[in-house]
């Protein structure tokens, strides 16, 4: 097979953010070798499934499958001749046809439409991207699964609320990936269908052995058989691109509670350094979260991205007129994209630096004001709820005011004996968290369990 592609072909836009940050196994499962390839599997089962089911003999099956290889494709005719004929299946069944003899060279392709041939090289290619992005989905959970213990600031609408563990913080991330993964293999399942039912959907061309056809094709190349058609029902294909673009979405949350972690006042956690690492080319002493700042624009751009497969939903009738071509450049790229954005996920997780001392400090950064709702809670079975918050309220407003500690403002503004429940003061962090460590438990063991 030439691997040199003709000047339409070879002069593609330059894409930066997957040239840095893609992935390369994703890039050669929809590389055009492996989707030429992928056809080529197709018509070749096609012809063995039909000799199995006696539509075409034994000898000219086995010719046919012989001359499916890639050997025998020219890229750059190809692309020319699809350029003319709006697909590249018609070339391609002409070019194989050409290496048979009489006989065998009017039998490839055989009852056959272009978008059966297509729909089945994208399922396998659907399939295998999958299989990759649950690898890559592993290494990312394994390596989150790592963190715990330190105990830290939980915040809600960006500021700290009360404390908790950075472990069950990464519990959260934990038990998401674990959904994923059930997502992954639930789409899998969906997407890896055999496409084989003719022009308009009915098999006519095939005739009554039809369903054994593509029972045959489907067993041979490792794909559920239906019995329905799905030229225009292009939900599975939807799903595959949104499934793609929730994980770019995951791994772009841990990014993201990354880049706001390592901001210069919060100091809690940052990326793995390294010579120029983040680098900027004017401030000497920037290290930039770049690996997370690609996980964010990958999965925003994956989010967009995928909003096209839902146009593609809108086929109508028996075939597209359009419609199927977004499928075309966005299939392979969400699923570059997804790739990309949880393997670089999966490097900032593993070299993730994590500053025990700077989460212990910032639970003191507001005197104290983080335990609030523990002196709350801890007043309210004797005081009742609301006096109980409207008191630690008042001592809050009168802390943060005054720059004073959130334990000495309440000594101030209770009333006598409303604070003879809560004991020594202050209250410390560490033993208001919580189920934060049988947050984990439960995080580390799902995750594991998927695993067996």
């Amino acid at each position: 097979m030439s691997t040199h592609m003709p000047t339409h072909i070879s002069r593609q836009t330059f894409k930066l953010l997957p040239e840095l940050f893609g992935d390369a196994v994703m890039g050669e499962i929809f590389s055009a070798e492996r989707s030429v390839l992928g056809w080529l599997r197709a018509e070749a089962a096609l012809a063995q499934a039909q000799a199995e089911a006696g539509i075409l003999t034994a000898d000219d099956a086995r010719a046919i499958a012989a001359a499916c290889v890639p050997s025998g494709i020219d890229l750059d005719r190809l692309w020319a001749e699809a350029v003319n004929v709006g697909y590249p299946i018609l070339p391609l069944v002409r070019m194989i046809a050409a290496a048979l003899p009489d006989g065998p060279n009017g039998r490839v392709h055989y009852g056959a439409t272009t978008q059966d041939i297509m729909d089945t090289g994208v399922a396998l290619q659907m399939g295998e991207a999958l299989d990759h992005l649950a690898a890559l989905l592993g290494s990312f959970g394994d390596a989150v699964a790592r963190h715990a213990g330190t105990v830290a600031a939980a915040r809600t609408h960006a500021q700290q609320a009360v404390p908790t563990t950075f472990g069950a913080k990464m519990a959260v991330l934990l038990a998401e990936l674990t959904r994923q993964r059930e997502r992954i293999a639930l789409t899998a399942r969906r997407v890896r269908v055999v496409s084989l039912f003719g022009a308009g959907g009915t098999s006519a061309a095939m005739g009554e052995r039809s369903s054994a056809v593509r029972e045959g094709v489907a067993r041979r190349l490792g794909l559920r058989t239906t019995e329905v058609p799905w030229h225009v029902a292009r939900d599975g294909v939807a799903e595959f691109g949104v499934t793609c673009a929730s994980l770019a979405a995951t791994a772009a949350r841990f990014a993201r509670e990354v880049v706001d972690l390592s901001r210069t006042e919060i100091g809690e956690v940052r990326e793995a350094g390294g010579h120029h690492r983040g680098a900027s080319s004017t401030m000497p002493q920037k290290a930039n979260p770049i690996g997370c700042e690609a996980v964010i624009g990958m999965s925003g751009t994956a989010g967009a991205l995928s909003s096209g497969l839902f146009r593609a939903m809108e086929a109508g009738h028996e075939r597209a007129a359009g419609e199927w071509q977004v499928e075309w450049y966005v299939v392979p790229l969400l699923a570059e994209l997804a790739a990309g954005a949880l393997a670089t996920a999966a490097d900032v997780a593993a070299g993730l630096r994590v500053y025990p001392e700077a989460m212990r400090a910032n639970l003191d950064a507001e005197d104290g004001l983080i335990m609030a709702e523990a002196y709350m809670m801890r007043l309210a079975p004797a005081l009742g709820r609301e006096r109980a918050h409207d008191l630690v309220y008042e001592a809050a407003r009168e802390a943060r005011e005054n720059g004073r500690l959130l334990a000495d403002a309440l000594r101030e503004v209770a009333g006598p004996g409303e604070l003879a429940g809560l004991g020594a003061l202050p209250i410390p962090p560490e033993s208001y968290i919580g189920d934060a460590e049988a947050i984990c438990a439960a995080a580390l063991d799902a995750w594991r369990t998927i695993d067996e």
